[in-house]
């Protein structure tokens, strides 16, 4: 079962998720690589994809994902940052912005991208760490 984004809208990642698609990753990769990956796959490097705002700093990406057939939008946020042990974290909501909450949309879009940033990364086995629910400091915001 998905993750829901608070307000019942959408589908967020969690590391305590029971759903293995919905944990997000903890990566044994450098910020660097993870966050270059993400921003590449945001910008368009996935199909109906594109940044609104980034921000390496707070590790925040502000983008919109739209679906093929009903061209339903999603916006969707991407956290990048370090757990407590330092490994790089990835996080992700996505929100429907008609705010009819398309949850099967939402968790789509969070599963393809997590799916594709593994390979942009080429994070193979021993790569892709259990998830922690600690991380270091709080993503920042970019509202």
């Amino acid at each position: 079962m998905p993750t829901e984004v608070p307000g019942g809208a959408g589908a967020a990642t969690d590391p305590r998720s029971r759903d293995p698609e919905l944990q997000g990753r903890t990566y044994a990769i450098p910020f660097e690589r993870v966050w270059t990956g993400a921003l590449q796959l945001a910008a368009g490097g996935l199909p109906r994809w594109r940044v609104l705002k980034a921000d390496d700093q707070r590790g925040v990406i502000l983008a919109v994902s739209t679906s093929t057939i009903r061209k339903h939008a999603s916006d969707v946020r991407i956290t990048v940052g370090l757990d407590a042990d330092g490994q790089t974290r990835v996080d992700l909501s996505a929100e429907a912005r008609d705010g009819r909450g398309r949850l099967r949309h939402d968790r789509k879009s969070i599963t393809t991208f997590l799916r594709h940033l593994d390979r942009v990364i080429e994070a193979r086995e021993g790569l892709i760490l259990a998830p922690r629910a600690e991380l270091q400091g709080a993503p920042g915001s970019l509202a």
